[in-house]
């Protein structure tokens, strides 16, 4: 793959390589993916879909791990940091 992809992640427009993953993408931005049941900041851990740690919501679709997704042209990220 080459070339880039333009998506937004919290508001905020990025491009990033295409083929990158969006915890690729969200770590450009921050380092917090979502906040623990106590608050606590929570990011990627395991990087392979088990941890569950870098869940986000991908064009309003909640929960999404975000290690398993490829960023596409126009995807929309709210990470809950």
């Amino acid at each position: 793959m080459s070339g880039v992809v333009r998506a937004e992640i919290d508001g905020r427009a990025i491009e990033v390589p295409a083929g990158a993953s969006v915890a690729a993408a969200v770590a450009r931005v921050t380092a917090v993916f979502r906040s623990s049941v106590s608050g606590t900041p929570r990011g990627p851990l395991c990087g392979m879909g088990v941890c569950f740690e870098c869940r986000v919501t991908i064009d309003g679709v909640p929960d999404r791990r975000a290690c398993m997704e490829l960023v596409r042209d126009g995807m929309r990220v709210r990470t809950r940091g």
